[in-house]
């Protein structure tokens, strides 16, 4: 009898991400949409980040460029962690080579209550573009996607990006009140948008926490974890996967893990077997893990890689579920035709 689930939710990766058998391992990329791209440069062209992920016509594009290229068994939305906080007034660009720049850094109390959630009417162009991107993913999943609120808080307070996020612990420390005022602010920033996104459609949703591995397990757990758990928490409701992945957190998978993750990102710094060990060591079930190939050596010749897709394959194994992707993002500067190849070799195998 043929199943009646939608398309969606008979896809390799939303079935992976529940802790069940696909019928292959899933992958995708992060920072798949864009970067890499020639088409991608193409179309941006003279338009900057935060504007072309205003309009809804870009944005279904380039959302589509690696699915369509690749064959990636889902698709990640094109936006930025930086994009509710411009939407809702305020003053915060993407420089080329630089990153997210803040006008008014954010040192006190007058600087917090600038923080406000976005609204549904603030991120129109958001709702018509996730619309339009499930119909023509035609049962390719969507997963939608924030920024978690210690990364995002990193670069309100520091004004752009840090190294040692020196101004950020200062505050956590010296002002632990403001922090958490800030903090709880961008968890609903963060609820918000994911909501937007997925009432509009996404099938699942990944909190970005990408610099939360600066931090010590014990920082984390008393800065950190009660906001991300405040908005993985609110996104149970939607009863959609709900993704967490940082970089350079293989000490905090346990805590990441305890937030409210079904799938836990794990980057290239900790094998997958390991990854799920430290998760189910920290009290929790073993969950889905995400990752973990070593975006570096997508430049190494094919030789170097077939053997880490069979080692991660294999690690991946551990887990009741195992999504393929890299550790981190995919590097600008990658071969299009390598991620193809990648792409259809972790399909290939059962």
């Amino acid at each position: 009898m043929p199943s009646t689930l939608p398309l969606a939710d008979r896809s390799a990766y939303l079935l992976a991400a529940r802790g069940e058998r696909p019928p292959h391992t899933p992958v995708w990329f992060m920072r798949q949409a864009g970067r890499a791209l020639p088409e991608y440069r193409a179309v941006r062209e003279g338009i900057s980040m935060l504007e072309s992920c205003m309009r809804p016509e870009l944005v279904v594009e380039i959302t589509l460029q690696p699915v369509r290229r690749y064959g990636v068994d889902a698709a990640i939305f094109y936006s930025d962690i930086v994009l509710p906080l411009k939407a809702a007034g305020f003053d915060i660009e993407i420089k080329p080579g630089v990153g997210p720049v803040v006008a008014d850094p954010i040192r006190d109390a007058a600087g917090v209550a600038t923080v406000r959630p976005v609204t549904p009417a603030d991120v129109t162009f958001t709702t018509e573009s996730v619309r339009q991107l499930v119909t023509e993913l035609a049962g390719t999943p969507l997963i939608g996607f924030a920024g978690a609120p210690f990364t995002v808080a990193s670069y309100l307070v520091e004004g752009g990006p840090s190294k040692d996020y020196a101004k950020t612990k200062a505050m956590m420390h010296g002002n632990p009140e403001l922090w958490h005022a800030l903090a709880d602010r961008l968890a609903d920033v963060a609820i918000a948008y994911l909501s937007v996104q997925v009432e509009a459609g996404a099938s699942a949703i990944q909190l970005f926490d990408s610099w939360a591995g600066g931090l010590s397990p014990r920082d984390y757990e008393r800065f950190v974890l009660p906001h991300s758990a405040k908005v993985l928490d609110a996104m149970k409701a939607y009863d959609v996967p709900r993704v967490h992945f940082g970089v350079n957190t293989g000490e905090l998978l346990g805590l990441m893990s305890a937030a409210g993750a079904d799938v836990v990102g794990v980057d290239w710094r900790v094998p997958l077997d390991e990854a799920v060990r430290r998760i189910t060591a920290a009290g929790g079930a073993p969950k889905p893990v995400q990752g973990n190939l070593d975006p570096a050596l997508l430049f190494a010749g094919w030789d170097a890689i077939e053997p880490e897709l069979d080692r991660i394959l294999e690690e991946g194994k551990a887990a009741p579920g195992h999504i393929f992707n890299l550790g981190h993002g995919v590097p600008p500067n990658a071969d299009p035709d390598v991620l193809t190849r990648v792409v259809k070799y972790v399909q290939s195998k059962k």
